[in-house]
């Protein structure tokens, strides 16, 4: 099969590569027909190179038709259509039956402390080949795909792999109070949805940061009161706190994590765990305090006294630093971590239909074909032409 394989810092490339086989009774082999690349991926792509080998299968958001089944696969049949959850989850352990599927105690990668394994996304998540392929092979088949109807475009489901559970549960963990305002920090995919979602569950004034033209474009068409951090700067906050009576807004979603604009010596320290040997940049990355700081703090800001701090933007450092003395005297609240996918599926699905109340029909800038996956990662990088979200097909 063809597949888009990581290869060094900024080089993937598509090549063919063995198909997946069955391995465990409840395996299933899906045929993927559209998935997309993630901002997560682009943290592969640039900074985490020391948790990867040159031909690791990236991605992490593909949906399909199911192509074969293991003999102990009941709830679903070949022919089947399934959106994968980036979350590889059982379904059955303690932390899956408390909706915690991104814990999931059966897939816990406990030999780097970590949580569940992930599709298509490192070693430190398992180095469990992605979807960013023509085949993938899906593990639990009775209780992790989500089966969908046939008939609406991919582009109606295959955002419930990542980005709408996501984006749900930075909202939810936000605890935006009725009538009140959110800042969501980055609008990129899983901001922009933030912001759409926040929106649709009744937040009065949802504010939205980011410094791409398009992407301020695009939430500020939906209804969102957008701020360019060219503009505004280190005043961001001042801004927010004019526009709310002076407070700062009840809730801040942070979807942009590690790779903040604006931080040269995270940057400069990112740059030099990717260049090391292996051993020595998983060091580097693991224990030292490499990601920039500068969307928290701007969310440690924004954000009113007593209010909430949701988390969703990926970071990889051991001991950044947080201003605890802040946090502390503003009483604030802080929620974080992976989205649990299925938990959140039975909510959202309902609102994948004509109405579109979220815009998933045409959320996509860009449908490309697998082929060009290592020139749409260039672009993605580079936040040219564009583009915002790019969905694959195989």
């Amino acid at each position: 099969m063809r597949a888009l394989t990581w290869q060094g810092k900024r080089d993937v490339r598509v090549e063919t590569v063995p198909d997946p086989e069955i391995v465990d009774a409840t395996d299933i082999i899906v045929r993927i027909t559209s998935t997309g690349i993630c901002g997560s991926d682009l943290h592969l792509y640039e900074v985490l190179g020391p948790f990867l080998d040159p031909g690791d299968i990236l991605g992490h958001e593909p949906m399909g038709i199911v192509e074969e089944t293991g003999a102990e696969v009941t709830e679903l049949a070949v022919g089947d259509r399934v959106v994968v959850p980036f979350n590889i989850s059982c379904g059955t352990c303690w932390m899956c039956r408390q909706g915690l599927q991104s814990q999931c105690e059966t897939t816990q990668v406990t030999d780097r402390g970590m949580g569940a394994a992930l599709f298509g996304f490192s070693k430190l998540y398992g180095q469990v080949p992605g979807g960013q392929a023509e085949l993938l092979r899906v593990p639990f088949g009775n209780t992790l795909p989500v089966k969908v109807a046939h008939g609406p475009p991919d582009q109606r489901f295959v955002y419930l792999s990542d980005v709408l559970p996501t984006a749900w549960q930075s909202v939810a963990y936000a605890g935006i109070p009725p009538g009140g305002s959110v800042t969501v920090l980055g609008l990129g995919p899983i901001g922009d949805m933030a912001a759409r979602i926040a929106l649709h569950r009744g937040a009065a004034e949802v504010f939205g940061v980011d410094l791409v033209p398009e992407r301020l474009a695009r939430a500020r068409a939906r209804g969102v009161h957008t701020l360019d951090l060219n503009e505004y700067g280190k005043g961001v906050g001042d801004e927010i706190r004019r526009l709310t009576e002076g407070r700062g807004s009840d809730a801040v979603i942070e979807a942009v994590g590690m790779e903040a604009h604006g931080a040269p010596l995270s940057r400069a320290a990112q740059n030099l765990a990717g260049r090391l040997p292996d051993a020595w940049g998983e060091k580097v990355m693991g224990r030292a305090g490499v990601d920039s700081m500068a969307a928290f703090n701007t969310a440690v800001d924004a954000v009113r006294r007593g209010g909430t701090i949701s988390l969703i933007g990926v970071y990889g450092g051991s001991v950044d630093p947080v201003p605890m003395r802040t946090l502390f005297d503003k009483q604030i609240q802080l929620r974080m971590g992976q989205a649990n996918v299925k938990h959140w599926v039975d909510v959202i699905l309902p609102l994948l239909n004509d109405e579109d109340v979220l815009g998933v029909d045409d959320f996509a800038t860009h449908t490309l074909p697998l082929e060009q996956g290592p020139q749409a990662y260039q672009s993605l990088q580079e936040k040219r032409d564009g583009m915002i979200k790019t969905i694959l097909t195989p």
